[in-house]
């Protein structure tokens, strides 16, 4: 992955103090980095969080693991 594509996904991250007290979500929506992160952790591969949580994408997922990282 290059710079500019890691950059790109990053800038789905949001935190806002508004939302979710301020911790990392996706795009503004109530949805955390954390609960993503938690559904990969339970095994469900990428496809299925966003079959799980329809407002999401899959490059949402992929940001979601990069900013873990």
């Amino acid at each position: 992955m290059s710079k500019r594509e890691a950059t790109a996904l990053l800038e789905r991250i949001t935190t806002d103090p508004a939302v979710c007290g301020g911790k990392p979500c996706i795009r503004g929506m109530r949805i955390r980095v954390s609960d993503v992160l938690d559904l990969l952790a339970y095994g469900l591969r990428a496809e299925q969080v966003v079959e799980e949580l329809p407002d999401l994408e899959l490059d949402d997922v992929r940001a979601a693991i990069l900013y873990a990282a």
